[in-house]
């Protein structure tokens, strides 16, 4: 275990995690953090391990991997997230969602157990032909108010014409198993890079994406509401690519969005609440600099988990194959840390 920096908001230094996870065997990417309802403590976290025999691995709070939950033979898993109570069978169930790069699949694990709820997996962007255009990337789940859950998922490239992202409404087949139905295409790309980065605000309702080498863009999560891009914001001031988007919520609308400035090893931290003065951008409030190199995938907690995490927990990819996972308050720093309030 590390000691947390003692200066954590000074650009001069380097916040230090409170844990550094086991390594996975090949290439961490992406992680994501399944809260545990009954006794936070023992809530678990999940990361890719991206590689052509990779897998999704499975930590407790410090760090360490849990084997009997660890699931091996994905090919080239990329992105995951979580979501709470979808109903399978009459009950609810929380998932974790996987893109699986070279079978051009979603995988669907039931938690905290990580059974296959997914048939062995769910094709996605069927009928696309273009060289790279059905490799899967990004992924992040909306729960809408009145309960149904969605998948927003990337790939690797795709057209500029606004149908980067396809969004599918996931569902009971029937059996207990989930399907999945596509229900829109939206997402402008600049063609620049490629898209993976994907976090959805489900008490606001928005979708934020990493348009690598461009900025961050913002739309509504609902289909309902029509695919018109509400702001592109994180345009200037990244050393290489925009990736891993996280959300810290204070209270149900207010908050911050944390963007990693990869090549710089830092994370850009940007209200969460749009500034009302320009075009409902998000407003840049501070820049961290991190232990974790060159990090690709993020993951927030907004809650308090455990003795050790009191106002949250933040967890980032690092490229020597772990997970770091900071306190909150060592990244918000005094400027940021407020007292959470209803």
């Amino acid at each position: 275990m590390s000691e947390p920096s003692s200066t954590k908001g000074n650009l001069t230094s380097v916040i230090e995690p409170m844990f550094e996870s086991d390594t996975v065997a090949n290439d961490s990417d992406d992680p994501a953090v399944w809260i545990n309802p009954q006794d936070p403590a023992q809530s678990l976290i999940l990361g890719t391990d991206k590689d052509e025999k990779g897998g999704l691995y499975v930590f407790d709070l410090e760090g360490k991997i849990k084997n009997d939950k660890v699931v091996h033979g994905l090919k080239r898993p990329n992105n995951v997230d979580v979501e709470y109570g979808l109903v399978l069978g009459g009950k609810s169930t929380d998932i974790a969602v996987v893109t699986e790069r070279l079978t051009h699949k979603i995988r669907i694990f039931s938690l905290p157990d990580m059974a296959p709820v997914d048939n062995g997996g769910i094709d996605v962007f069927v009928g696309e032909i273009k060289d790279g255009e059905r490799d899967l990337m990004g992924i992040g789940l909306y729960k809408n108010k009145s309960g149904k859950i969605y998948a927003i998922v990337g790939r690797k490239t795709g057209p500029t014409t606004g149908s980067y992202l396809w969004q599918y409404l996931l569902e009971d087949n029937g059996n207990g198993k989930v399907k999945a139905t596509l229900v829109r295409k939206f997402g402008s790309y600049s063609g620049l890079k490629e898209i993976e980065s994907i976090a959805v605000d489900d008490n606001l309702g928005y979708v934020y994406y990493s348009d690598e080498g461009k900025g961050v863009r913002k739309y509504f999560a609902d289909p309902e509401k029509g695919n018109k891009e509400l702001a592109l914001f994180a345009t200037t001031g990244f050393t290489e690519d925009h990736e891993g988007i996280s959300i810290y919520q204070l209270t149900d609308s207010t908050g911050y969005i944390l963007v990693s400035d990869q090549g710089a090893n830092q994370f850009r931290i940007f209200d969460r609440q749009p500034d009302l003065d320009s075009t409902g951008s998000q407003r840049l409030l501070k820049t961290v600099k991190v232990k974790a190199n060159h990090s690709d995938g993020s993951e927030m907690v907004s809650i308090p988990l455990n003795q050790n995490f009191k106002n949250g927990l933040f967890v980032a990819m690092s490229d020597n194959k772990t997970f770091h996972l900071y306190r909150w308050e060592d990244i918000a720093g005094k400027e940021l840390l407020k007292i959470k309030t209803k």
